[in-house]
């Protein structure tokens, strides 16, 4: 899979593309992460990237013509374009799977007030957004973007059944996690972490999981609720008890 970043910034992926997951990834060629100057593409002699937008208002807009040679060097055909942008739709672990599942991706990263529109238009870009609030450029949501598609390229991880347990991709808040030592500043482990009874131990952690997100995310404990689950018995018995527990009244796919 490859992933192509157009930025004005290249230097501020130095340490999230040698490090960590995303590094080994790299190493081992599962994923191919290039990074494209826009401003080497400028044709003015200071490299001048960006003028003050037609019609006046504050700041300063990226000019069209560095972004369409930095697209067209790249040949964007057949590639999902995205411009990271606070007017697009949010990240979610949804939207994750998606571009995992799309081909090459190619991540425009806008900086001061935006780029010209007419990038937008005639490459067809789709708007992506970190969340509802201002950043200075494109560059952090790209990150998050790449560290998230990473993790779905299998033998990224290292355990390859990581995926099934992690927060938004089972649909429910993760689990608590504990390890040793057993008591730490009279804080103890749950009991039934230590039993080794391992049908029991699963239980309580998909209890845990509903109880902690009907209680800070009543949106997603609903959405899990209208999918269908091949559930044990003692699974079920255990989602409608949360379910009640937190007058949760929408009823459960069988």
């Amino acid at each position: 899979m490859k992933i192509q970043v157009l930025t004005l910034f290249p230097d501020m992926f130095s340490a999230i593309l040698s490090e960590s997951i995303i590094g080994r990834a790299r190493e081992r060629s599962l994923i191919d992460i290039q990074l494209i100057n826009i401003r080497d593409f400028s044709t003015d002699k200071h490299y001048k990237v960006d003028d003050y937008p037609f019609g006046g208002g504050a700041g300063m807009v990226l000019m069209p013509q560095p972004i369409f040679d930095a697209m067209e060097s790249i040949g964007p055909a057949g590639k999902r374009l995205i411009y990271l942008s606070p007017k697009g739709r949010v990240i979610d672990q949804a939207l994750i799977c998606e571009l995992y599942q799309g081909g090459d991706i190619v991540l425009l990263c806008g900086h001061y007030e935006g780029l010209d529109q007419r990038v937008i238009t005639h490459f067809q870009m789709e708007e992506i957004s970190a969340g509802d609030y201002i950043l200075t450029g494109g560059e952090l949501p790209a990150m998050i973007l790449i560290d998230a598609v990473t993790r779905m390229i299998p033998d990224s991880l290292g355990n390859p059944n990581a995926h099934d347990e992690e927060s938004f991709y089972s649909g429910l808040l993760e689990y608590p996690q504990f390890t040793q030592p057993r008591e730490y500043q009279g804080l103890g482990v749950p009991e039934i972490l230590l039993s080794g009874n391992h049908k029991m131990i699963k239980l309580w952690k998909y209890e845990q999981s509903l109880m902690l997100t009907a209680e800070r995310r009543p949106d997603m404990f609903q959405r899990y609720l209208g999918r269908k689950h091949e559930l044990s018995k003692e699974e079920q018995a255990i989602l409608t008890n949360v379910k009640n527990l937190y007058n949760l009244e929408k009823e459960s796919a069988k």
